[in-house]
């Protein structure tokens, strides 16, 4: 029998309460919506999905936002009243189907309100005035953060935690930062721990500057989630200052160093998290204690994962495919035809707009079909690599994190160009395509915009693809040769998704005129029922 690690220990004990915690707790009243109004919702919110299209496990927080940001639409908070807008919004979550129904204890509705009229007290008393651009994206970074808060409230993330505290506590003891990177400046030996801590959140759940910030919150201020009113009021008078940290923590320098340190290892974490998953946490934690017992746990966990990643794949690129189509691609091909037939006097042609949809749709398979999934040996070291984090050791492995001597001045001009010349022959060969066949400029143009973006989106479908391998890829001349050519279409997708992202027409259509409406009358729709029902009643 080998000794565990006392972090393993740690994470097996909060595992048993999570398994608890999902247990129902008798005498409890629940939330309960009408199921008829519930389909309705559950309905419009997947058409949101399409237009709105993000990582599955960000949907939901997606949706609190949404409906937040509802019914905050007026920054000038002086006159504003907190009271009873949890019941209406945890109503409209649940028949949305984010979260659900008659799960939810109703004591939270309580709760709630309190995380709404805590961060009201924040808006009230910051030191800066809201009016300006800044003040505005305050206040929609702390939207984001509340929405967060509340989303913890209603569906703990108890093993989430865990097993990200897991990973933080192992990597914090591995991970070593050369002398050399301190003496320079680069990063300052408090912050060595938060930008640790940063990495293993995206690194196990690829979570966003949201949630992560809001986690950081907590760890950097225990009191954060219940503080006392001298806390709270102290926490307001420096809520900018705060806020301003929290963004240089989220893009500092040296950020990518850790991620990409932590990237590489967590994969053990993620299988030992399913493992504790598969059966029950206490019978698990006997089990785990035999390495030969362990070790078919692991494969096993493996093999769901692989199956679960290969289908999860394959869901973020027809979402986002059809996310690009719907919200981006009609517009510019109704563009392309008002452009062609108004302006230029010429008539639409039909196989170019032909052409222009079936484009990305390919190039994405393409993608898609060049994933490789991991190999056979990838698996025996994901074994290795798990029993090395599960069980006590008298000399533990570590990571060193350095850096390079910066280019100079004609170094870093001499790579720019190249980088600079590399993009202007990829768009060149694509030009000299699409000229070739005598297509017009606006369809040029617009075929620009959809390689680019399906390259970008293929990539980080592509990199999703690598959450399992633990083996060093090796890359050949082609591999090289494909990254000169293809990585600054990739980098215009990205500039261009987040441009889309600000500007997105659709999505602020449904905000503007169909979400309220339609949302008082999915709430009308549950009254109504509800009243059909006591007169059913009064007829027995």
């Amino acid at each position: 029998m080998a000794e565990l690690a006392q972090p393993t220990e740690v994470l097996i004990k909060k595992y048993e309460l999570w398994e608890k915690s999902q247990k129902p707790q008798d005498g409890t009243t629940t939330i309960h919506v009408d199921e008829v109004a519930s389909r309705v919702a559950a309905f419009y919110e997947r058409i949101r999905t399409i237009i709105d299209w993000k990582e599955e496990h960000l949907m939901r927080r997606a949706a609190i936002i949404r409906k937040l940001r509802r019914r905050f639409l007026d920054l000038e908070l002086s006159d504003f009243s907190s009271t009873d807008i949890a019941s209406p919004l945890v109503l409209e979550l649940v028949r949305g189907g984010y979260f659900p129904n008659d799960k939810i204890e109703e004591t939270k509705v309580h709760d709630v309100q309190h995380i709404i009229e805590k961060y009201v007290f924040i808006f009230k008393n910051s030191s800066s005035s809201a009016g300006n651009k800044g003040g505005a994206n305050f206040y929609s970074r702390m939207l984001e953060i509340m929405a967060c808060e509340i989303e913890e409230t209603l569906a703990p993330s108890i093993k989430e935690m865990a097993l990200m505290d897991y990973m933080f506590e192992i990597m914090r003891s591995r991970i070593k930062v050369g002398d050399a990177v301190y003496q320079r400046g680069l990063l300052k030996k408090e912050e060595t721990d938060v930008q640790i801590y940063i990495a293993v959140q995206q690194a196990l759940f690829k979570l966003d500057p949201p949630i992560i910030s809001y986690n950081i919150l907590r760890y950097k201020y225990p009191y954060w989630n219940n503080p006392s009113h001298e806390e709270l009021l102290k926490i307001s008078q420096n809520i900018y200052k705060i806020m301003a940290t929290l963004e240089h923590d989220l893009v500092h320098p040296m950020a990518k160093k850790f991620y990409t340190l932590c990237e590489k290892h967590d994969t053990p974490f993620l299988l030992m998290g399913d493992v504790l998953t598969s059966e029950s946490a206490e019978k698990v934690a006997i089990d785990v204690q035999e390495p030969a017992t362990l070790e078919e746990h692991i494969r096993s966990a493996y093999s769901r994962r692989l199956k679960e990643l290969k289908a999860k794949i394959t869901r973020a690129a027809v979402y986002s495919t059809i996310s690009i189509f719907v919200t981006k691609i009609l517009i510019l091909l109704l563009v392309e035809f008002v452009v062609a037939w108004l302006v230029l006097g010429t008539q639409p042609n039909i196989f170019v707009i032909g052409t222009d949809l079936l484009i990305p749709t390919l190039l994405m398979g393409a993608l898609i079909l060049s994933v490789k999934t991991p190999s056979k040996k990838n698996l025996n070291l994901a074994v290795m690599e798990t029993m090395k984090i599960v069980y006590k050791k008298d000399q533990e492995s570590g990571y060193e994190i350095k850096v390079s001597r910066p280019p100079n001045f004609v170094a870093r001009f001499l790579l720019s160009l190249i980088y600079s010349v590399s993009a202007v022959i990829s768009f060149g060969i694509i030009w000299e395509v699409f000229t070739f066949f005598n297509f017009p400029i606006t369809s040029i143009v617009i075929n620009f915009i959809f390689i680019a973006l399906i390259l970008f989106t293929g990539t980080a479908v592509r990199r999703r693809s690598q959450e399992l391998t633990v083996e060093v890829s090796r890359e050949g001349v082609l591999s090289f040769i494909s990254d000169i050519l293809f990585l600054p279409i990739a980098d215009t997708g990205r500039w261009l998704s987040t441009t889309f992202k600000q500007y997105n027409a659709i999505s602020a259509f449904f905000n503007a005129l169909i979400d309220m409406p339609f949302s008082a009358f999915v709430e009308f729709l549950e009254i109504w029922r509800f009243f059909l029902r006591e007169r059913k009643e009064d007829l027995s």
